[in-house]
């Protein structure tokens, strides 16, 4: 298990590197002038130049690629053009609204999966399964932001049960506050691990160790639990992980329609205001999240599944 941990973290050093090269390029190839946009009517050729110089926007982009990763191995993740204060600082003050929305919508996605995706394969061919695959279909053509949208009018215009914008004052307020942008995004996900989780059911459900349990007299419900569920768990775990760029790009867009003040919100206004800084920043995190989440993914099911290692 060690010797396989090693060779999963070796596996995502370079990943990490291309990363933050990718993201440098994307974010300099964004058209426009942050040193102008910030400026504005103070906008001279000289207060440009200066500026430029003093974020070392002067030199050549080798160098200002060699520069920022200089900056990220002291875990220095330099200033915001538009903010003027550390980006570690604006990263920090956005983080913790959305990590508990996503731990949120994982959890919703996680029960909206299990729920179904077992409601379904038990009753194979008969109208529960229909109606569960009919819903994942059209949940699926559903973008996030639409969904969001959806929710607000009914919940929020309509029945005036939650809030359509911002966060509480205390913890369980911010939770019921969160609560619809969560369910848009555990909707947005579900439909993929609903079907996985269904068809690696399916195959269990007729597998012959289940048939031996049968035969041996024990109950559905224990079948269902401690045979099948429990032989889907590395079903469940890699969907999860190979979804979590999905997870993170609904997290994104639900933030700036529910106006939550977390990440999402911060990466669309760094983008558009060309905080080139800040949007180097929180593009790597988004990335060091996803291949974390990637590697903690492989790990586990290693654990779950010691045939993995080999």
């Amino acid at each position: 298990m060690k010797r396989y941990a090693a060779r999963r973290v070796l596996h995502a050093v370079p990943v990490l590197f291309g990363v933050t090269l990718i993201s440098f390029v994307l974010v300099h190839a964004i058209p426009g002038d942050p040193i102008a946009t910030m400026l504005q009517q103070r906008a001279t050729p000289e207060n440009i130049a200066y500026w430029r110089q003093y974020y070392g926007m002067n030199l050549p982009l080798p160098i200002q690629y060699l520069s920022f990763l200089g900056k990220i191995a002291t875990l220095d993740l330099g200033q915001s053009i538009q903010l003027r204060q550390a980006v570690s600082v604006s990263i920090g003050a956005r983080l913790p609204p959305t990590l508990l929305l996503i731990v949120y919508s994982v959890s919703l996605a996680l029960l909206i999966t299990v729920v179904l995706a077992t409601l379904s394969a038990v009753s194979a061919g008969h109208w529960p399964d229909r109606v569960v695959k009919v819903a994942a279909m059209v949940t699926n053509a559903m973008p996030a932001f639409w969904i969001g949208l959806t929710l607000i009018e009914i919940f929020c215009l309509w029945l005036g049960w939650f809030p359509a914008s911002g966060l509480g004052t205390d913890l369980l307020s911010t939770i019921w506050s969160l609560t619809l942008p969560a369910v848009t995004v555990a909707l947005y996900v579900s439909p993929v691990l609903i079907r996985g989780l269904r068809s690696t059911m399916l195959g269990l459900l007729h597998a012959d160790f289940v048939e031996a349990a049968r035969a041996r007299g024990l109950s559905e419900r224990t079948i269902l639990i401690d045979y099948v569920l429990r032989n889907s768990l590395v079903t469940i775990v890699t969907m999860v992980g190979l979804n979590i760029g999905f997870l993170i790009g609904g997290t994104i867009v639900v933030e700036n329609v529910f106006a939550i003040p977390g990440l999402g919100q911060l990466v669309v206004t760094a983008v558009t205001d060309q905080d080139f800084p800040l949007v180097q920043a929180c593009v790597l995190l988004i990335g060091v999240w996803v291949v974390s989440v990637n590697l903690l993914t492989d790990l586990l099911n290693a654990w779950l599944d010691p045939r993995i290692q080999l």
